[in-house]
């Protein structure tokens, strides 16, 4: 008897119920997705360039990192913490080379409280001739 009476109580006025949670959910993940931010930060890139190769176009000195996640978190970031490297050093000849940004960070913070890095460009193409006679 209790079990049936409790089926009851569960189905009773159902859609209601269904709607409510519903509405739960999405103000939930509005308040989540509301509270997340961008910040944008320049930081000096180590280039590592091969030792027989020139570097005929411009080697990138900076780049641009975005930082997202929690706006209460994103700015407390320190943005020195935060390394980036390209690695062109295993180019053997001449032509254009393509080489992802590393990007290395010293803090914890960003694994546990869900902080995104992204290097903006993500790939560098720089172009190499051979090098002069010394």
């Amino acid at each position: 008897m209790k079990l049936n009476n409790y089926l009851q109580s569960v189905t009773y006025n159902w859609p209601a119920k269904v709607l409510s949670l519903v509405l739960a959910i999405l103000v939930y993940a509005f308040i989540q997705f509301s509270t997340m931010g961008d910040r944008v930060v320049s930081i000096p890139i180590e280039v590592h360039l091969p030792t027989s190769l020139e570097a005929e176009s411009l080697v990138p000195s900076s780049i641009e990192v975005s930082i997202q996640g929690n706006e209460d978190i994103i700015y407390l970031i320190n943005p020195e913490s935060i390394k980036a490297s390209l690695d062109f050093s295993s180019v053997e000849k001449a032509g254009i080379a393509t080489a992802p940004v590393v990007l290395r960070y010293e803090e914890d913070v960003f694994e546990s409280a869900g902080i995104a890095l992204q290097a903006n460009p993500q790939y560098y193409r720089i172009l190499f001739k051979e090098g002069s006679a010394r």
